[in-house]
């Protein structure tokens, strides 16, 4: 997963609440594997008619936009089942960031872990980023992850995301490389509860291997 510290890019207004994540993508594209992209069944059927051609009243439609790296939703964004394909859909697409004035507890910590950024703000902001007239010409907008902003010409608004999230998107780190990065801390803990209670380490089990050296101590 790639580090996110600051981009640059069109955002998309999509001023909707409670996308689902069956909206996001629909369930019957989920038979296809993850390798041919889902990005293609990003909001599928509100995307597009029943023919299969593109709707051009949709926001993600709108030619000027094309190739938008962020969406600005309503409330509730990502609601409903907790499938993670919805969160497919949005990285395959090449959405690196929703904002919006909340979301789907399950959806929001899938997108983190899928290097999509979830910017929570507050509803006032929301209204004020819908309106900025910087956004009704498609200019782009700023994301800062380590400042928590959001910058579009003279508009300046604040963020928030979980501290943890924080850390995995700004490093580029999964749940794994989280662990790890902890190594240090686990293997003290180790060595020092083997002397709190000996009697739980198993019989014939090795001793502790540093994480650093990867040599026994």
């Amino acid at each position: 997963m790639r580090p996110f510290t600051t981009i640059t890019a069109l955002a998309c207004k999509l001023a909707i609440d409670n996308i689902d994540t069956d909206q996001l993508i629909p369930a019957r594209f989920m038979r296809r594997p993850r390798s041919e992209g889902y990005g293609n069944f990003l909001l599928h059927d509100l995307r597009f008619d029943t023919d299969g051609a593109p709707k051009p009243q949709f926001p993600l439609n709108d030619p000027k936009i094309s190739g938008c790296e962020i969406i600005i939703a309503g409330r509730n964004f990502g609601c409903g089942s907790s499938r993670e394909a919805a969160v497919y859909a949005l990285a395959d697409y090449g959405i690196r960031v929703v904002i919006a004035s909340s979301f789907g507890d399950i959806f929001a910590s899938n997108a983190v872990k899928n290097g999509v950024l979830p910017a929570q703000i507050s509803e006032e902001d929301s209204e004020r980023l819908l309106r900025a007239d910087e956004l009704v010409e498609r200019r782009p907008l700023t994301i800062d992850l380590a400042a928590q902003t959001i910058t579009v010409g003279n508009l300046v608004v604040t963020f928030s995301i979980d501290a943890v999230w924080k850390k995995q998107l700004l490093n580029g780190w999964d749940d794994i490389d989280m662990t790890r990065n902890e190594a240090d801390t686990i293997a003290r803990f180790a060595e020092q509860d083997a002397i709190r209670r000996p009697w739980m380490k198993p019989a014939g089990a090795p001793p502790p291997i540093h994480p650093r050296r990867g040599e026994n101590r």
